[in-house]
């Protein structure tokens, strides 16, 4: 399958007391059209970094990308100016942001923050963008878009101004769409209908979604693929249901074991001793080791990641010492 979004060996380096520190390191991911892949992870993990990086969007001043490819339709991300990447953002690649009500401005009204997208991007007037804003709030299911357009943002529910987002990050028709946390401030019965609206526009526009979420229960309702983040590495790689029926990380178990379910007692949950260690202070072998129930000696040697024991072939990998299949344990 051709990848519409191909991340190769990418590390973004963060300035910490004078020292360029790792906040991911050797990151890669491959995203198809029409797919769904969720980078799954504790805060801290470095999931809103890859993605963050993938657009540019990082700060220029103590931040930078060391090594690596982002490579789109061709081009790589990571050589093109600023100039070029202005043109991409909002247009072919998209992302929602963690919070709506900080993300959207408060002095405008929403239709002119849904319009202005389109008027920098495909050049149509304001009253052309009004329309269409119109059309795209109908799209995301906002009641009455025609009032709706000329309210601002305060006046939304948690709901309705995600759906907002949601429609200026699709104003333009873009064929990757991040996101970040966009059902994190919800409750559940408004995440069901925001992750159904997004796997239907997904499905009728062909677009790739990498969908960034510490939640499991969300990525077993939207994910075609698991990428499984820990302290800025991929420590497992899957497809969903394998991943669920057969987690092969230490973590991405640890994981597992702390969601709650509806066919568990709340008391049974087992919550992962330790925290997730700073850019700063990352051990020098497996990242997660001091947090793991299975580390041994030689644990103290840096992981790769590649295919598991017992896979069956090479789409379901883990960066574990344990888990390694013979040859590449060797």
């Amino acid at each position: 399958m051709t990848a519409l979004l191909d991340i190769r060996g990418l590390t973004t380096e963060f300035r910490v007391n004078g020292r360029w520190h790792a906040a991911i390191q050797d990151v890669d991911l491959s995203l198809a059209a029409n797919e769904t892949l969720a980078v799954v992870g504790e805060s801290g993990s470095g999931k809103s970094v890859t993605a963050l990086s993938a657009l540019r969007l990082l700060p220029q001043a103590g931040a930078r990308i060391g090594q690596g490819q982002i490579l789109f339709e061709g081009h790589d991300l990571a050589k093109l100016s600023e100039r070029q990447m202005a043109q991409i953002r909002g247009n072919e690649i998209a992302m929602i942001f963690q919070e709506p009500m900080t993300s959207l401005n408060p002095t405008m009204t929403v239709g002119d923050q849904i319009a202005e997208v389109l008027m920098i991007h495909r050049g149509m007037s304001h009253a052309a963008g009004l329309k269409e804003a119109r059309d795209l709030l109908d799209e995301v299911r906002v009641p009455d878009p025609g009032r709706r357009i000329t309210e601002y943002p305060h006046q939304f529910s948690g709901g309705m101004r995600q759906r907002a987002m949601i429609a200026i990050a699709l104003a333009c028709r873009p064929k990757v769409l991040l996101a970040d946390e966009p059902t994190t401030a919800l409750d559940v019965t408004v995440q069901h209908q925001v992750l159904t609206l997004l796997d239907d526009l997904k499905r009728e526009r062909g677009m790739g979604v990498i969908f960034i979420t510490h939640n499991l229960g969300v990525v077993a309702q939207i994910a075609d693929r698991v990428a499984v983040m820990y302290a800025g590495e991929i420590v497992e790689t899957a497809d969903c249901t394998r991943l669920f029926e057969n987690p092969a990380h230490p973590y991405t178990e640890a994981l597992l074991r702390a969601m709650p379910r509806v066919d568990r007692r709340a008391d049974t949950l087992e919550p992962i001793p330790g925290s997730v260690p700073s850019i700063t202070a990352r051990p020098a072998g497996c990242h997660f080791a001091p947090r793991c129930g299975y580390a041994r000696p030689d644990c103290d040697h840096h992981p790769a990641l590649g295919p598991i024991s017992g896979a069956g072939g090479s789409d379901h990998q883990a960066r574990c010492i344990l888990r390694a299949k013979a040859e590449d344990a060797a």
